[in-house]
């Protein structure tokens, strides 16, 4: 039987990426990047789809339009989000799987009486209804990257849950599985327990990696939270 860690040890906050960290929706960005990077003349190539990884929606169009070389006159950044919006819901609609381990753990997290928060890029548009498949209560706020200043990898969405959520950046855990949400969650100074999904993370201070989220304990949390080994 496993012990849970005294209260005061655990995270005060676990703050969740959605996309790769939750459910295994990059294979459902592949597909709608590779037809927006049709749409403008150009095949996404996997270093494109890789610099894109994990932006939001304004960022991901720059790095496309700059590789199709449209010029800054025919950059119309309101209509090919729109267009993306009414394409990724259409395919979110069709299946949103979960990945490896990401319920259960939600389920222990949820048992353990730590408050949770998502914390994505994606538009709100986008993101509630992959929200409403997770399960909305199973979080006591959302934040996502056209609510703040700034989206990942700036630190405004992090900033913005932990002070949510009432606690201290430093105090909560962040879970995340790519190089952009790693690098938001480290500016914020949110300690990270990091799962690769398609592109690997670079280690730094405050990360603690896993292969998978299958078989994650409390004490793997609170170990994640203090910093992992320094």
């Amino acid at each position: 039987m496993t012990s849970t860690p005294p209260a005061d040890s655990l995270p005060a906050a676990v703050l969740w990426d959605m996309d790769g960290t939750i459910l295994d929706t990059e294979p459902i960005w592949d597909v709608a990047m590779e037809r927006l990077a049709q749409r403008h003349g150009i095949v996404m190539t996997p270093e494109l789809r890789e610099a894109t990884l994990g932006n939001n929606s304004v960022d991901a169009l720059t790095k496309v339009y700059d590789a199709a070389r449209v010029p800054e006159s025919g950059r119309d950044f309101d209509s090919d989000e729109r267009w993306m919006i009414d394409l990724v819901i259409e395919l979110f609609d069709r299946e949103l799987p979960w990945r490896p381990g990401a319920r259960d753990t939600l389920d222990m997290i949820a048992a353990a009486d730590i408050p949770m928060l998502l914390v994505t890029n994606t538009m709100r548009e986008v993101a509630d209804v992959a929200i409403g498949f997770i399960g909305a209560d199973r979080f006591i706020a959302t934040v996502c990257g056209d609510e703040v200043e700034t989206g990942k990898p700036a630190p405004d969405v992090y900033l913005r849950a932990a002070a949510l959520a009432g606690a201290d950046p430093r105090d909560c855990l962040a879970i995340e599985d790519s190089p952009t949400g790693s690098a938001a969650a480290h500016a914020a100074g949110v300690p990270t327990l990091v799962v690769p999904s398609a592109v690997a993370v670079p280690a730094a201070s405050r990360r603690t990696f896993r292969d998978s989220l299958v078989g994650v304990t409390l004490d793997d949390l609170t170990a994640a939270c203090a910093g992992g080994a320094r």
